[in-house]
């Protein structure tokens, strides 16, 4: 069961804006759910223990894997 969460708190969890999360889920990288996201598959930024701010982001998920092209 996936553990869902908005796309502001998405965005915060790893660091990046909001948008990369719609683009890495029109890749195929994560999947929406309704237009929420599956935290389990994002992974959390580096972040400075006493102000929060982003030291190092989140990885990008990998993208999926695409049958070859028929010649």
């Amino acid at each position: 069961m996936p553990r869902l969460v908005d796309p502001t708190a998405a965005a915060y969890y790893v660091g990046r804006p909001v948008g990369t999360l719609y683009r890495w889920a029109s890749e195929g990288r994560i999947a929406s759910h309704g237009g929420q996201y599956d935290i389990d598959q994002l992974r959390p930024a580096t972040r400075d223990e006493w102000t929060r701010e982003v030291l190092e982001a989140g990885p990008a998920p990998p993208l999926p894997q695409r049958a070859p092209r028929a010649a």
